[in-house]
């Protein structure tokens, strides 16, 4: 009898364990950039340092901060709703965040039927959560991003690996490598202006400027809708517009011949050429290099508030010295992470180089203006914000208002690049930004055929020195796009009310510049590049559809923003704020009340600020000005802090 019940026993025992699931497979980590693929066979590439595994349907990568997650979800579905629904089971979790909008995405790379799922999440969870849906082969592929946003910001370059590779089965990208450019005639031409125009009203852009050269010759230098809201006048080929991040190429070229000149090399320490200079610690400090300070590659991560909320009487000297207490989140040359501040180090150790007894702000100037700006003959070019306003046809600044209307854009905040104006202070116009492109198209040769630069001088700028994805690298303020199979160079420019692009193709001597000022422009630029090469190279039709879902998700996204908002905000929560705040980085917040409105006064510029309510049940204000609307101040009443986030860092004002 014992034994019968101990076999009993031992059955139910074996049975038992039968029934429990396996344990998950062990995760892989990649030692490598590695192609993998989905449970579908789709095509991707898993970044250095992060775990794989694989999931009944899902294949998820871990990165190596835990708890932030890709997940790619191959399912059967009859839509894309239920595919993401179907994804978020086998990814393991009941999404908690509200599901706020859908937006419809062109089709792109063989994917079709492409759904964009935004999920509200509240501040204080620090998380960035979202949801895509497509199809291809009959199957849904449902791509979850569910990452810390710190994580998501500095892994940004790692994310773009994974997503600008993630490929239908079987499907190869279309590639110009071999192929011959047509050249650029009249219709042709044409083609591109009727894009230019027609993406700019769909986009509702008060004004674009462009200009086209290929071989030296400006095929279109000119201007779309108006300078000013106010009036009707149009841009032209002369309108001056801030062009921020472009100024770092022009910045690198002025390094570029300096080091002809002998006076600095790429390899040369900082502290060699300047030995005040500092970053982070002594050891870190020890390792920078010229071409470090350019090369987004040091690992220093943004702190733009740091110089946009804090900015009057701010000098060169004083960004120098605020550049000691950063301290980069990754290894040198590990990750791409984009650092104004260190750009503008860069220009100033340049301009130190060349005119040592001068201070740093002017000694760049001068720098710019006698190795780049005279030589190329860019006469319009100019660091002067009162120069470049006073200008009879100069563009002014725009943004959607809360409300997806056309108003001015808070153009008191573009001052703050003044301090830092290497990395992006520079007003230009299309007729002397193409001559700067012409001369990086001759590799150095002016039109009149003088040498302004040596060749392996100016290319150097050129050479990959951080990744950005798979098919676009990083140089000395320069990117480098292969996504097509040629070889594209450019920057681009962001500053409030301002959105920038140049452009150029060094195999097929074309060129190009787009400028506008507003800051819907940013959605113009990466379709306008892929329409120049549609029409040059007779590539599939992609750019005007992105033009068309752009448009609609901008607006759509703004109008469902606003739902959220209570404006004038919550006057309890209103009534409930101190006076002032105060933040040793950021300086000072004064709140004044007019009526049931409420500012935020940050001494340099000020915005009325509405309130929202988060899924966590805690409020936030949020900035409704054109053009700085969408920053977050989370209020802690019971210790008078107001706290707000930028990436990487946390700011917390304390009210007094």
């Amino acid at each position: 009898m014992y034994a019968l019940a101990r076999l009993l026993v031992l059955a139910l025992l074996a049975l038992s364990l039968l029934a429990q699931p396996a344990p998950p497979p062990a995760a892989e980590v990649l030692a490598a950039d590695s192609p993998r693929t989905t449970v579908a066979g789709n095509t991707f590439l898993a970044p250095v340092g992060w775990k794989l595994s694989v999931r009944d349907r899902a294949t998820v990568l871990e990165a190596p901060e835990e708890g932030s997650r890709v997940a790619l979800v191959d399912v059967q579905a009859k839509d894309a709703d239920s595919a993401v629904a179907a994804a978020w089971a086998a990814y393991g979790i009941e999404p908690k965040w509200p599901l706020i909008s859908t937006s419809e995405l062109a089709d792109r790379d063989s994917w079709t039927n492409r759904r964009l799922y935004n999920y509200q999440t509240s501040p204080n969870e620090k998380r960035v959560v979202g949801a895509t849906a497509m199809k291809a082969n009959d199957v849904w592929t449902v791509t979850i991003v569910d990452l810390d946003q710190a994580v998501s910001d500095k892994r940004g370059a790692q994310l773009s690996l994974i997503f600008g590779r993630l490929l239908p089965k079987g499907y190869q990208r279309e590639s110009f490598t071999g192929k011959p450019a047509h050249k650029l005639d009249a219709k042709r031409l044409a083609e591109l202006t009727r894009f230019i125009e027609d993406g700019r009203q769909k986009l509702d852009i008060p004004g674009v400027s462009i200009g086209i050269i290929e071989n030296g010759k400006v095929l279109f230098a000119g201007g779309f809708g108006r300078r000013d809201i106010g009036s009707p006048v149009k841009p032209d080929g002369e309108t001056l517009y801030m062009i921020a991040s472009n100024t770092k190429a022009l910045t690198t070229l002025m390094l570029a011949k300096l080091v002809q000149e002998g006076k600095v090399t790429w390899d040369t320490p900082v502290t060699k050429i300047l030995p005040s200079f500092r970053l982070g610690d002594a050891e870190t400090t020890s390792r920078v290099l010229v071409k470090h300070l350019i090369c987004a590659c040091t690992g220093l991560p943004r702190q733009d508030f740091e110089w946009l909320f804090e900015f009057n009487g701010v000098t060169p000297e004083n960004v120098m010295s605020t550049l000691g207490g950063m301290q980069p989140t990754s290894k040198f040359g590990e990750l791409f992470q984009y650092s104004n501040p260190l750009a503008a180090a860069a220009g100033f150790v340049g301009g130190h180089a060349a005119f040592p007894a001068l201070k740093l702000g002017p000694a760049y100037d001068e720098a710019m203006s006698t190795r780049v700006f005279a030589p190329l003959g860019m006469t319009a070019t100019t660091f002067d914000f009162k120069k470049a306003l006073a200008s009879a046809n100069h563009a002014n600044a725009h943004a959607p208002d809360i409300n997806g209307k056309p108003a001015y854009a808070a153009i008191d905040v573009d001052y703050s690049i003044i301090p830092v104006r290497p990395a992006g202070g520079a007003w230009s116009n299309v007729r002397d930004l193409l001559r700067y492109v012409e001369m990086e198209i001759n590799e150095g040769t002016l039109p009149d055929g003088k040498r302004y630069i040596a060749r392996d001088t100016l290319l150097a700028r050129r050479a990959p020195q951080v990744a950005i994805g798979k098919d676009v690298t990083y140089g000395m303020g320069l990117m480098v796009d292969t996504t097509y199979g040629v070889p594209v160079l450019r920057h681009g420019g962001d500053m409030v009310g301002y959105h920038s692009d140049m452009i150029w193709f060094p195999e097929q001597k074309v060129g190009a510049v787009i400028l506008t000022n507003g800051d819907q422009g940013a959605l113009l630029r990466g379709p306008f590049r892929r329409k120049l090469m549609e029409v040059m190279f007779d590539g599939k039709s992609q750019a005007d559809a992105e033009i068309t879902s752009a448009a609609k998700r901008l607006f759509e996204d703004i109008a469902t923003a606003r739902k959220l908002l209570t404006v004038p905000p919550d006057p309890a929560a209103s009534e409930a704020l101190a006076a002032q705040y105060a933040n040793n980085a950021l300086g000072s917040i004064k709140v004044t009340r007019n009526g049931a409105k409420t500012t935020f006064d940050f001494g340099e510029w000020k915005s009325e600020v509405a309130t929202r309510r988060e899924p966590d049940g805690s409020l936030t204000f949020v900035t409704i000005t054109p053009g700085i609307e969408g920053l977050e101040f989370i209020p802690d009443a019971a210790k008078r802090t107001l706290t707000t986030r930028d990436a990487q860092h946390e700011y917390v004002f304390q009210g007094k």
